[in-house]
């Protein structure tokens, strides 16, 4: 088997080699791999070609080859120099372990802790779901005993409700499925069709075929397929249990959900003690029942004492006192158990029955004997005939044929009536053997078994039957199994059987080094379990030049490396050395054969165990920064100016900025003023002035860097007027020291305002900030509404008092006059309207009379036109003329 540290290298032998070819090909470079000797062969070749370049293409191959093999080299080295410390540090990471599962042990015991705190809480029936949980939380613990194999997180289990074992779920469906086959098939009559049970492989309970398991469910069975938490149990859906307890006492389990029994119930109620004397007290549910240890006193059967006992569950025992007591019959007397008052002796009642002939031969009874049985009608022996006799007498047989059933239930009874019982059937038979294979001709009251052997096969399939005359219900192989069970160590105790055996029933006790700490694991689980970590002291004595050795727990292989502080004195400085000790490093033998290329097989690197000077010292001394930044601790190998590679920091002569160069030396001047001042090493400010300017001054200033105040800004501003119309120029500096009234006068270009007032006219103030006055005192001119009438009044005045001007009694006087017009039209453009239909009318009843004759002339209508018809066009305008007349004459009048 090659070294795990080869194999973490990335393989071994020249599958190693070509691994390391692949990835460089795809960069253009050849490597040497496997094939590295006719690699370099047929790279000679090609440099023997005469071709521009060859011998430099040749020389960059090799030299990149060198440097891939060398990082191959480093890679393995770093490989095996972490396997060795891996394996030499196995002892402190168990004592790792040790402290985690100490962690752990401590979490589930604060689990049950509200179990046991309070009253009578009882840790030992605890102790199974605890050893359920700590089996869970540890990685390969659990085993599922039909295939002994760990049962991992992240595989489907079911757990048997009465053992609480887990198993696989493939496992157990397999498990059930091969039991029922195994069942349903020793007969062929109900081959598939009773619902045979199967058995859990541990605790052999009994679950119905419809109980298979099919769907993976957590352990209280409210989620399919839990999910793989790694905070939580492994199988476990995280919620509270809520399984009912066992036996039920109407509370469920708060738990969260987990494997094994749920624990003892740990609600408290107040209950009494079995006798009911004491005064209840406050208990645990699960241990509700208790006693005051009080005497019982309650009554016995017998009648006479009471009970004797402490306080105690269910019926009082039985009187232990012994008296004497009469039989039932009262004949005789004897000194018997208190508790058993009734019995019987052995003499015959002899009481006259109530015919006065014969007395009762009942034993020792109670009550009245009874009628006698020989009395009433009684039937002869054959049952056919029925006589009324005295019970002096006998009842005489009838003569008629006995025809009874004989024993073997096929001929009757040939006899006549006769008393006691049949005689044997005699008559003979061609009676067949119980195989069914021969037939002999013998008396009925004889069996037939013949010799032959049954050769059928027994249920395990495996051997015949070989009972003489076997009818075909063959018994079960009484022969031993003997198969070798999945523990590979023992064989079947059990008889000889079909399908698989039952899991090996045996435990093994894995043992430390030392042997005082076991772990007990079921058989076949020893070659895969690792060793129990022991808790004992390790004994063997120290190896460095430390005069104890450190202290750790049994282990197996050799000590792990001394962690003690060295403590030798230091030559140069006087100090102890503090490092771990170092008597027996673990360093790689040098000075062995190198290979000479990836194509070869390295050896395996040889470490040996040598002790290696100390280290350098590592005391702090305090040391000052050549900034004088800080005092830091230096190792005392190392002691010497440094720089704390800060920013110098230091204030230069602009007083706005500080030296940005990395902590450096600074000449001896005079600080006492200001000890953050800058010296001849700090840089020098070449920077533009960086101070703020006055709000609303867009200008920088225009002086380099320099210290006090800024000088004010003299460069013109351009800025909009009020209106948004001109634009004004106007120093910086008065603009930012001027307040707001000031600013409005600057920004003021002296102009009339041009925004309009809500009622449409022009503002007549100057140029101003924000809205415009409301004050428009413009005269406008209003109207009546025939318009006739007009007014000029202010703006504002009429906006804000809502004048109206009314018609007067001229305006409705030429309204009536306009109307009367109006309707005058009216009536005449309708009489005209009426007139052309009735000459249509005529028109067309003369065109429906035929045509007459073609030199007679058509009749002709003349319509004769009216004189509104005629004039019209005449009268409309002059009307329209006087109206107009007559209106301006009464608006003349009324101003």
């Amino acid at each position: 088997m090659e070294a795990p540290w080869r194999q973490v290298a990335g393989g071994r032998g020249r599958a190693r080699g070509r691994a390391a070819v692949a990835p460089a090909a795809g960069n253009g470079v050849q490597l040497r791999g496997a094939g590295g000797g006719r690699e370099k062969a047929a790279a000679g070749a090609a440099g023997s070609v005469p071709s521009p370049g060859g011998a430099g293409t040749a020389a960059a191959a090799e030299l990149t080859s060198h440097r891939k093999f060398e990082e191959i080299k480093k890679a393995n080295q770093a490989a095996a120099k972490k396997l060795v410390e891996e394996h030499f540090s196995s002892s402190s990471e168990e004592e790792g372990d040790e402290d985690f599962e100490g962690k752990q042990g401590k979490i589930v015991a604060n689990t049950f802790t509200t179990y046991t705190t309070q009253t009578d809480g009882d840790i030992r029936e605890l102790e199974r779901t605890k050893q359920y949980l700590n089996e869970a939380f540890q990685a390969g613990a659990m085993t599922c005993l039909i295939c002994i194999a760990s049962v991992k997180r992240n595989q489907a289990v079911w757990s048997c409700s009465g053992c609480f074992c887990i198993f696989h779920m493939p496992c157990i469906q397999k498990w059930a499925k091969d039991s029922q086959f195994l069942v349903s098939s020793l007969t062929d009559d109900d081959f598939g069709k009773k619902d045979y049970p199967w058995p859990c492989p541990k605790c052999r309970f009994e679950y119905k075929q419809s109980d298979t398991p099919t769907r993976y469910y957590c352990y209280c069975g409210k989620v399919e397929d839990p999910p793989l938490d790694p905070w939580l149990v492994p199988h476990s859906c995280g919620q509270v249990c809520e399984r009912e307890f066992k036996p039920p006492c109407g509370h469920k389990c708060l738990l969260l959900c987990h494997p094994g029994p749920c624990p003892p119930c740990p609600k408290m109620v107040t209950t009494s003690c079995y006798c009911k004397k004491a005064k209840p007290i406050p208990r645990r549910c699960s241990a509700k029942e208790w006693s005051c240890q009080l005497p019982c006193g309650r009554k016995l059967l017998c009648g006479q004492h009471k009970c004797e006992n402490p306080c105690h569950a269910g019926s009082c025992q039985p009187c232990p006192r012994v008296s004497r007591q009469k039989c039932v019959c009262g004949k005789q007397i004897a000194e018997r158990s208190c508790a058993s008052p009734v019995w019987h002796c052995e003499q015959v009642c002899g009481r006259t029955l109530p015919c006065g002939n014969h007395t009762c031969e009942q034993v020792c009874h109670v009550g009245a004997c009874g009628e006698c049985p020989r009395s009433g009608k009684r039937f002869c022996p054959c049952q056919k005939s029925k006589f009324s006799l005295p019970c002096t007498e006998d009842v005489p047989t009838c003569g008629d044929s006995c025809d009874k059933l004989l024993e073997c239930g096929i001929h009757r009874c040939s006899q006549r009536c006769h008393r006691g019982p049949c005689e044997t059937c005699r008559q003979e038979v061609e009676k067949q053997c119980r195989c069914g294979k021969h037939t002999k001709r013998m008396p009925c009251h004889k069996s037939y078994l013949c010799e032959t052997k049954c050769i059928k096969m027994r249920d395990c399939q495996k051997h015949q039957c070989r009972r003489k005359c076997c009818p075909g219900n063959c018994p079960a192989c009484d022969q031993n199994c003997g198969r070798t069970l999945g523990c590979r160590n023992h064989k079947c105790p059990s008889v000889c059987h079909r399908g698989s055996c039952y899991p090996c029933p045996e435990t093994v006790d894995v043992k430390c080094n030392c042997g005082s700490t076991k772990v007990t694991v079921p058989c076949g689980r020893e070659r895969t379990t690792r060793p129990p970590k022991c808790k004992e002291q390790c004994s063997r004595p120290p190896t460095c030049h430390h005069t104890s050795q450190e202290k750790h727990r049994c282990h197996f292989g050799a000590c792990p490396p001394c962690h003690q502080p060295c403590q030798k004195v230091l030559e140069k400085c006087g100090h102890l050395c503090p490092a771990p000790c170092h008597d027996q490093a673990l360093i790689k033998q040098t000075g062995r054969h190198q290979p000479t290329g990836p194509w070869e097989q390295p050896s395996e690197p040889a470490f040996i165990q040598t002790a290696l000077p100390c280290p350098p010292c590592q005391v702090p001394i305090p040391m000052e920064c050549l900034g004088k930044h800080e005092v830091s601790p230096l190792p005392c190998h190392s002691v010497g100016p440094y720089s704390c590679k800060r920013v110098c920091g230091r204030t230069l002569n602009c007083q706005n900025h500080k030296c940005m160069k990395e902590c450096h030396k600074v000449t001896e001047i005079d600080f006492s003023s200001d000890k953050n001042k800058a010296g001849l090493e700090c840089l020098q400010c070449e920077e533009g002035c960086s101070k703020p300017r006055p709000p609303g001054c867009p200008h920088p200033c225009v002086l380099p860097c320099h210290p006090g105040e800024c000088p004010p800004c003299v460069q013109m501003l351009r800025i909009k007027c009020h209106c948004k119309i001109t634009s004004l120029y106007v120093e910086c500096r008065k603009i930012t020291t001027a307040d707001v009234n000031e600013k409005n006068l600057l920004s003021c270009c002296k102009n009339q305002c041009p925004k309009e007032l809500p009622c449409g006219h022009r503002c007549k103030e100057m140029c101003h900030p924000g809205e415009c006055p409301f004050n428009c005192n413009q005269k406008v001119k209003l109207r009546c509404p025939c318009k006739r009438i007009k007014k000029e009044l202010q703006c504002n005045k009429v906006r804000e008092n809502q004048i109206s001007i009314e018609c007067d009694t001229a305006c409705k006087e030429m309204k009536r006059k306009a109307s009367e017009i109006k309707e005058a039209e009216a009536r005449a453009a309708l009489e005209e309207e009426k007139r052309r239909q009735q000459a249509e009318l005529e028109a067309f009843e003369n065109r429906l009379k035929g045509r007459r004759k073609k030199n007679r002339k058509r009749d002709e209508v003349i319509v004769e036109l009216t004189l509104w018809q005629k004039y019209k066009y005449h009268f409309l305008p002059m009307c329209a003329v006087m109206v107009v007349v007559f209106a301006w004459c009464i608006v003349r009048k009324v101003e």
